[in-house]
């Protein structure tokens, strides 16, 4: 058994940043940070496209952002949440550039803001086509920095430690030596990501299984609008179905155009704002065109572009569609929507509390209301700036220290190892994904997510009865998580009935 002040699972900008600010606060008190990978493994390395954020207040404002993102949000957004973020983001920006974080600058040494679908105006502040691996990048370094913030990589989180719905730490498992560890924390911070690995095809890195959120669901936390995912319109296509390489909105508002494979430029017919519509109707109108004529992809066409500003906007997109023999001067990018963004999540206040105390959540994993239906782009990274930033400055003054070591007993037990569990497990992780791309994707309706709520609680049990006969794994467990998850997505999507934002149902 462990002890420490601050446990937080996840390594991404949020989980980092809120770790930075309350170890440099409390230089005094342990800050233990729980990765169940390498420390910079998270989707933020992943964000292509920027952070979404007023800095220029001559031609931009604040009102023009938040009414971007009410429209795009499709109604459902929380009014006073998205007026928060949007005044409160360039403080946090401005922490991230002054630890070191370095955004692309024009000719003028103005930073040389993007537009993506959605923006009324050029407001995406970027490093590249490769902005989260910088963020990244700088606050790992200025983590590295605070002496009392300990990073345990290849750790994994299994269970929250609740009593009377308060959140006293977790259960841990060192994947290096099968060690389950129960750590005992003042306060515990959820900043675990996405779900993208319960589809079959995702933007998301492979870590991205929605422990977060099914730890707390299992913790009886509250779980809202999970079954509001955005689909990015453009992943790069390849015929396994497996490519994860994102072709960041961006390149739409650099000028990209979408086409079918007969080269008409078919947006229009769907939205007047053509490519630059919301991921939505992007998404939406994809699946439509692909229906129609039974193609496997669309294209984006780039052969119009200036070459040389797009390889030094988009160098990594550059060389992977070189990689693959898609030269970008005179070839269109086979693209497809893939699963990229999680809406809802666990439910938190503008302090970023969950409904259990001594319980936050911060970033994809968490609902605060700012994405309603549907995410602005870039309002991500932004996001989870801000709420690491409200959260740091709730427990400033709001933190309660246990008064030594509380008894806890951990409820887990190792079993011995089965080693042809490996198999049963390959063949449900293939089903759940198959099932979850094919009924819980971009059109859904209730005839098919009945019958797939009825499979995923068979393969829910068969989950349970490897956990009894086998060794605890973090595999097992990311299983498990994902079942979880899935069955709340596949509920709360039969729950809703009016279609909004990223949500349609027929």
């Amino acid at each position: 058994m462990k002890q420490t002040d601050y446990l937080i699972f996840g390594s991404g900008v949020a989980g980092l940043t809120f770790a930075i600010k309350i170890a440099m606060h409390f230089p005094d008190k342990n800050v233990t940070i729980i990765t169940k990978s390498n420390a910079d493994e998270s989707n933020t390395k992943y964000a292509q496209g920027g952070i979404a954020v007023v800095l220029n207040q001559i031609e931009d404002n604040f009102q023009k952002h938040i009414n971007d993102t009410l429209i795009c949000g499709d109604g459902l957004c929380k009014k006073d949440v998205v007026e928060m973020v949007v005044k409160e983001g360039p403080k946090c920006v401005q922490e991230l550039i002054d630890w070191g974080t370095q955004f692309d600058k024009n000719e003028t040494g103005s930073y040389d803001l993007g537009k993506e679908g959605g923006h009324s105006y050029h407001r995406v502040i970027h490093h590249k086509d490769q902005t989260g691996f910088e963020i990244e990048r700088a606050i790992l370094k200025q983590a590295h920095l605070q002496k009392n913030i300990t990073i345990l990589d290849f750790h994994f989180g299994l269970e929250l430690l609740i009593e009377n719905n308060k959140c006293f730490g977790s259960t841990v498992l060192n994947e290096k030596t099968n060690e389950i560890i129960t750590f005992l924390a003042n306060q515990t911070l959820l900043a675990t990501g996405g779900i993208g690995q319960i589809y079959g095809h995702t933007t998301n890195p492979e870590v991205a299984t929605g422990d977060g959120i099914a730890m707390a669901n299992r913790a009886n936390a509250n779980i809202k609008d999970v079954e509001f995912i955005q689909f990015h319109p453009t992943a790069l296509y390849n015929a396994d179905l497996k490519s994860t390489f994102l072709i960041s909105e961006a390149v739409r508002g650099f000028g990209a155009i979408l086409r079918d494979k007969n080269g008409k430029r078919f947006m229009f017919d769907y939205d007047a704002r053509g490519e630059l519509a919301s991921r939505d109707i992007v998404s939406q109108s994809i699946e439509k065109e692909l229906k129609i004529s039974g193609e496997d992809s669309v294209f984006l066409d780039c052969t119009h572009l200036e070459i040389n500003a797009f390889k030094k906007h988009f160098p990594m997109i550059y060389e992977r569609c070189k990689d693959l023999n898609i030269f970008i001067e005179t070839d269109w990018i086979p693209v497809i929507p893939a699963q990229h963004y999680l809406c809802g999540g666990i439910e938190v206040d503008t302090n970023g509390k969950t409904s259990v105390e001594n319980l936050f959540a911060c970033g994809e994993c968490s609902y605060t209301g700012l994405h309603g239906a549907n995410r602005l782009a870039s309002n991500s990274l932004l996001e989870a700036l801000v709420y690491s930033d409200r959260i740091f400055n709730y427990l400033k003054t709001n933190s309660n220290f246990l008064p030594g070591k509380k008894s806890f007993g951990s409820e887990i037990i190792q079993q011995e190892n089965n080693f042809d569990k490996n198999k049963k497990m390959s063949k449900i992780r293939t089903k759940l994904q198959n099932l979850m791309q094919k009924n819980v994707g971009i059109v859904r309706n209730n005839n098919d997510l009945n019958r797939t709520l009825r499979e995923l609680i068979i393969l829910q049990n068969d989950i349970k009865l490897l956990e009894s006969k086998n060794h605890i794994s973090k595999e097992l467990y990311e299983l498990k998580n994902m079942i979880d998850v899935s069955i709340l997505i596949v509920n709360q999507s039969l729950q809703r009935t009016l279609n909004c934002g990223s949500f349609y149902k027929v």
